[in-house]
């Protein structure tokens, strides 16, 4: 096996060079100068080709929609919702930040986003409140992993594209192990707040008149991941389509509901979504080619052989994955991790007969677990420039949450009814 760029692909993504560059950069390095019998202009094509699926066009939908959120009052409307049942919780406001990103999954269904904007919204209302600046910050960083996992995450229509499964299947087993992850993350900060004397947000639990009346108000964002679900379910629309539906819902609540949004907001969303979008269909080329290279020198054959001669038991393998992935992510990003592991380990994934979609939700959680786990998580990163902490500080605070997402992990690793359970349902 020639595995010379597989080394320099990693050593670019150590010393920070962008992902979709150190993709390209590690495949011309191939191309140009081990296999040069196949044309680097092929390889090109094989970008191209790659950009043509119908499935990725869910990416720019989603990454607008939610951008929209952070525009329309979207994110507000939830951020009440959340008060009214965790707010006369021990640590109120931070239950509040746990439970947003678990909403805020259901729409925008973008990690970094989720980040950035609890940073500026709610960070420094926890401070103002008392709570410890480096606890703030891990909390919003440990939350922010369970965004991409709940319904419509980019990074699950990335492994879909990637291991060549069913994207709605993935939506579908995305809900329960994103709901175990903010209820582990939910009673970590409970009993860090007991501890720390973080008193709730509210005094007492809301009157029915207050909860009908914010719930009503919030009604109107609330009904994008369960509309989601439902236009799934009786086959109203795809995936890809979804998204198409979920930013002209957000336009009009944006407009019409909330009225937040003006015509002017509307160049910078699309800017912002412009971005954001190039950003991650670059990345998607360069693994293309990156792809087209493993194939070529049938990397993914030769490790499956590898592995299946280590062990055949299908336990051991995916205990193997999680510590493999779980160190991956404390040096590289996400999203190059899964670029690189997905293509290798699928073979073996299904020798073993492990369900594709079980891996999937593995490979995701481990991957988004990365962001928040130092010396190199881009969570981690966002929280900390925004509170002015160091990673130490982070480091310190952040363990116990970043345990409890471990513990998640490796029950939704050994028991695949908590991802396979409801695409089998519906």
């Amino acid at each position: 096996m020639n595995l010379w760029p597989i080394v320099v692909l990693v050593f670019l993504i150590l010393v920070d060079i962008p992902v979709g560059y150190a993709l390209l950069l590690a495949s011309a390095f191939y191309f140009g100068f081990f296999d040069t019998g196949l044309a680097l202009p092929l390889v090109f094509q094989k970008m191209a080709t790659q950009c043509e699926s119908f499935t990725l066009l869910a990416v720019p939908f989603f990454v607008t929609a939610g951008v929209l959120m952070q525009y329309s009052g979207v994110a507000e409307a939830m951020l009440n919702f959340a008060d009214l049942f965790t707010g006369r919780m021990r640590g109120g406001l931070a239950q509040v930040n746990v439970l947003l990103s678990t909403l805020m999954g259901g729409c925008s269904g973008s990690a970094n986003a989720d980040t950035a904007m609890q940073s500026k919204m709610l960070v420094p209302e926890m401070v103002r409140r008392g709570y410890d600046t480096a606890f703030s910050a891990g909390v919003t960083a440990t939350s922010s992993c369970i965004t991409p996992i709940i319904p419509p995450g980019i990074c699950l229509i990335l492994y879909s594209t990637l291991a060549n499964t069913s994207v709605a299947d993935m939506f579908m087993a995305g809900y329960l192990p994103g709901a175990l992850m903010c209820i582990a993350l939910m009673v970590t900060v409970r009993h860090i707040s007991v501890k720390k004397g973080y008193a709730p947000t509210r005094g007492q639990w809301p009157g029915p008149r207050e909860f009908i009346r914010t719930t009503v108000k919030s009604i109107w964002a609330l009904l994008i991941p369960l509309g989601i679900l439902m236009g799934l379910r009786v086959g109203a629309f795809t995936p890809t389509e979804a998204g198409a539906v979920c930013v002209l819902y957000c336009l009009f609540i944006g407009f019409f509901v909330y009225r937040k949004l003006r015509i002017d907001m509307l160049p910078q969303i699309m800017l912002d979504s412009l971005k954001t979008t190039a950003g991650i269909m670059f990345i998607i080329c360069g693994a293309a080619a990156f792809g087209h290279y493993l194939s070529w020198e049938r990397i993914p054959h030769h490790i499956t052989e590898l592995l299946l001669s280590v062990t055949d038991n299908k336990y051991i393998f995916l205990l193997i994955v999680n510590v493999f992935l779980l160190i991956c992510g404390m040096f590289m990003e996400g999203t190059a991790t899964m670029i690189i592991v997905v293509p290798l380990l699928i073979g073996v994934v299904q020798q073993l007969g492990i369900n594709p979609i079980h891996f999937g939700i593995i490979v995701c959680v481990n991957v988004t677990l990365g962001g928040c786990t130092p010396p190199f998580g881009t969570y981690m990163f966002t929280t900390c420039a925004a509170t002015n902490i160091t990673v130490a500080q982070y480091a310190k605070a952040a363990w116990p949450l970043i345990l409890s997402l471990i513990i998640s992990m490796l029950l939704i690793t050994y028991i695949p009814a908590i991802s396979l359970l409801v695409p089998g349902l519906l």
